[in-house]
């Protein structure tokens, strides 16, 4: 039975970063219950199999495979929601809301899809609904956009929030790595799943910039509204062609305001080597926010695995158990106050990418021979797209072609793109090797 005036825990998952969340929780050292006022205990974990060799430091005793004993046990006043993905995840995050529990959560792909209704449901039963983990681990980027930023109208939010795509670039220039071996190795250090479909296609930045963007601007950013462009296309080539330019290549992750409507984008671009952001390296995740008020702010740090991650969960259950702690009359923690509007209603409106306009690194493989640069840069001129510089790269003498790299001035995106699929039919171009776009 749980002491008066406990507070008790639910934990959903047991993974990665459930265990570093069941070790915090357990640890005799841990002020947890000192930072909160009360004891803070930890009453159940669900774990898929029972079965499994865990942990000797977490009770068998507290684990169990049917979510109903968290759920309706009235002794866990939080559930931690750990275990990812859509479902059966968001199943419990409503069911636990909905019984009047509080919640904090890693999911980003759920709060990504389901923000506004997981809201609606904690705002209806007065309980608190947290997620600071669902976007750059352990950096507080969502707290902040929700407070301390709050007085700000943001014009733009700038990252890197996937660090599995970040140190594959980084091993991509330093090491003068392929993609398929810069990819191997982020698996085998298991930052990288064996099917890494959602970080090297950009739909886990996604689901998080879709978070970022719906409470920065307060109206609601679906994951289809986001941009994506993976990073499979990079080849070492680009790494060395960018450097000589004075640019770093990093997996971006943009949302940007203009003129009633933002623009959110995912893809690799190029990035000034002395801006702060070509200078977040590995696993590391870093968010530069532009605000009225403040002009730019950068969060940096670990964005995953255990430690990290545990970290933020941890830190967002202890602000709910203090609330608790407060008594009934004080109010629920929750971002569906001041956070993306519950109700889904836009307030501002979803730039299509066609609309954007930016400066554009363009490389191709091209026929060796007089005359090639003149029938491109007559496409160019024809969209009004304006070059910047053009480097020849590459000759083979044997194929009898040469690598040419073009940068142009600012651009529209749509007339980018109408430009190459007239180029890549002329008969002097074998191929369009990789476009990318630039960020200064």
């Amino acid at each position: 039975m749980p002491e008066p005036d406990e507070i008790g825990i639910g934990l959903m998952g047991l993974g990665v970063v459930g265990g570093g969340v069941a070790s915090a929780l357990l640890d005799p050292e841990s002020a947890i219950s000192r930072k909160v006022g009360r004891p803070v205990t930890l009453r159940r974990v669900l774990v898929r199999d029972g079965s499994k060799e865990r942990n000797p430091a977490i009770p068998r005793e507290l684990l169990t495979t049917n979510p109903e004993d968290i759920l309706d046990d009235p002794g866990i006043h939080i559930v931690a929601e750990v275990i990812g993905g859509d479902q059966p995840a968001t199943r419990y995050l409503k069911d636990a809301l909905s019984s009047g529990k509080n919640v904090v959560t890693a999911n980003k792909e759920a709060v990504a899809k389901h923000g506004p209704e997981l809201m609606s449901l904690a705002h209806q039963n007065q309980v608190s609904l947290l997620f600071e983990a669902s976007v750059g681990g352990g950096i507080p980027i969502v707290g902040c956009l929700m407070n301390q930023l709050l007085a700000n109208d943001i014009r733009s939010i700038r990252g890197i929030i996937n660090g599995t795509t970040n140190f594959i670039l980084t091993r991509m220039a330093q090491d003068h790595s392929s993609f398929e071996q810069a990819l191997s190795e982020a698996q085998a250090r298991g930052y990288a799943e064996a099917d890494p479909t959602n970080d090297v296609d950009g739909i886990d930045a996604g689901y998080k910039l879709s978070i970022l963007a719906s409470l920065a601007y307060h109206c609601r950013f679906q994951p289809d509204d986001i941009y994506r462009q993976g990073i499979s296309s990079l080849e070492a080539n680009d790494f060395r062609y960018a450097g000589e330019l004075g640019y770093a290549i990093k997996p971006l992750a943009i949302a940007s305001y203009s003129h009633g409507a933002v623009c959110a984008r995912v893809h690799p671009a190029l990035v000034p080597l002395d801006h702060m952001l070509a200078k977040v390296d590995g696993a590391y995740n870093a968010v530069e926010v532009e605000g009225s008020l403040c002009g730019n702010v950068l969060f940096h740090g670990m964005g995953a695995g255990r430690f990290p991650t545990a970290s933020a969960v941890v830190g967002d259950l202890i602000e709910v158990a203090r609330a608790l702690a407060g008594g009934p009359s004080s109010p629920p923690v929750t971002f569906a106050q001041h956070g993306m509007a519950s109700d889904g209603t836009a307030t501002v409106g979803v730039a299509p990418v066609d609309d954007l306009t930016s400066k554009y690194y363009v490389r191709l493989t091209v026929a060796d021979r007089p005359g090639v640069l003149a029938q491109i840069a007559n496409i160019l001129g024809d969209e009004g797209i304006s070059i910047a510089s053009v480097i020849q790269k590459d000759s083979d003498p044997e194929q009898q072609t040469a690598g040419i790299v073009i940068t142009t001035h600012p651009a529209l995106e749509s007339s980018v793109q109408k430009s190459l699929r007239r180029v890549r039919v002329l008969d002097v171009v074998r191929e369009v090797n990789n476009l990318l776009r630039i960020e200064d």
